[in-house]
């Protein structure tokens, strides 16, 4: 068995990563209404919390969020009651305190159980991995819009394998997997981002190769930053709830 060195890895991810990036399918408009839909697979019901693991770092536990800071400055103000945390309309988005770069991530989400509202309008936040690369959060449950902005998709890139949603006002999971861009001495892209996504327990991203930051209705290019960003909450205008959120630098 050969064994490669930490350089030569280096250099082995390096050009997978960018070998795959030129090959992302393009033919597809950002936001197309015409986009295949991804089959519905129902997941199993929901159990129990996953507990965090031994080397976790707890980002939300259900009783404060002291992680936790607005975006722009000052504190969180969204509400806290019974376990979760629940998106304050109007009241912007949220950020950890904390910088991550690669990371294993869980958390739990729920969209509101009456329903209001129908396409993007329906139960939308998102997990914006280093603030800038979304997993979309969504009422995708019987709920029809574009394919690369339904629950589970990287936004306005890719589509998830399968819509595994469970109705509003159910718990739903994700177990998120990501590798953060890297970038030379001089800012130039060597290795692109990378995302996998579990929607309750089912594959819906499967190490995908990001073209850059997430957009609506545009693919901008990768910009250099630095290796470790917050993870950022949307207010997206929802009470969207969240709870049970940890992660695992993996770096």
């Amino acid at each position: 068995m050969r064994i490669l060195t930490a350089g030569l890895l280096g250099l082995f991810w390096g050009s997978l990563g960018l070998s795959a990036m030129a090959q992302v399918d393009t033919s597809w408009a950002i936001h197309d209404l015409n986009r295949p839909r991804p089959p519905v697979v129902t997941p199993a019901p929901f159990a129990q919390h996953t507990a965090p693991p031994s080397d976790a770092i707890v980002l939300f536990d259900g009783t404060d969020l002291s992680a936790w800071e607005r975006v722009g400055g000052g504190e969180a103000a969204w509400r806290v009651v019974d376990g979760y945390m629940e998106v304050v309309p109007g009241s912007g988005n949220i950020q950890t305190r904390q910088g991550f770069g690669d990371v294993q991530l869980h958390l739990e989400w729920s969209v509101p159980e009456e329903v209001t509202g129908e396409g993007q309008g329906r139960g939308n936040s998102g997990v914006f991995l280093m603030g800038r690369y979304e997993v979309q959060v969504l009422d995708s449950y019987q709920n029809d819009t574009y394919p690369d902005g339904q629950a589970g998709a990287i936004y306005g890139q890719y589509p998830p394998l399968v819509n595994a949603m469970r109705p509003p006002g159910q718990w739903q999971t994700y177990d998120i997997v990501f590798r953060r861009p890297r970038f030379d001495a001089e800012g130039k892209l060597v290795q692109p981002a990378r995302i996998t996504v579990l929607h309750n327990g089912i594959l819906v991203q499967d190490c995908a190769v990001l073209t850059g930051p997430t957009a609506h209705r545009a693919r901008p290019p990768y910009e250099p930053h630095p290796d470790r960003l917050p993870l950022m909450l949307q207010d997206h205008g929802d009470r969207v709830r969240f709870r049970n959120i940890w992660v695992r630098p993996l770096e």
